[in-house]
């Protein structure tokens, strides 16, 4: 990880949940993303700053 790199605050996953499912969400690290199992999405962070968007959330399997 470059000094440049955004870290994101795991305190913010107490308040947030997934906007499809409003259940809580999981921190992937390796991929910088919040990932909702429930909804089957994955919720991109960008510069340490989560996009909770449903239309730029990675479906998964």
């Amino acid at each position: 990880m470059s000094d440049t790199t955004v870290k994101f605050d795991r305190r913010m996953l107490e308040a947030l949940v997934c906007p499809r499912s409003q259940q809580p969400l999981k921190y992937d690290a390796e991929r910088q993303e919040l990932v909702s199992p429930s909804a089957g999405l994955a919720y991109p962070i960008r510069n340490g700053i989560p996009v909770m968007l449903i239309d730029e959330a990675r479906t998964i399997n």
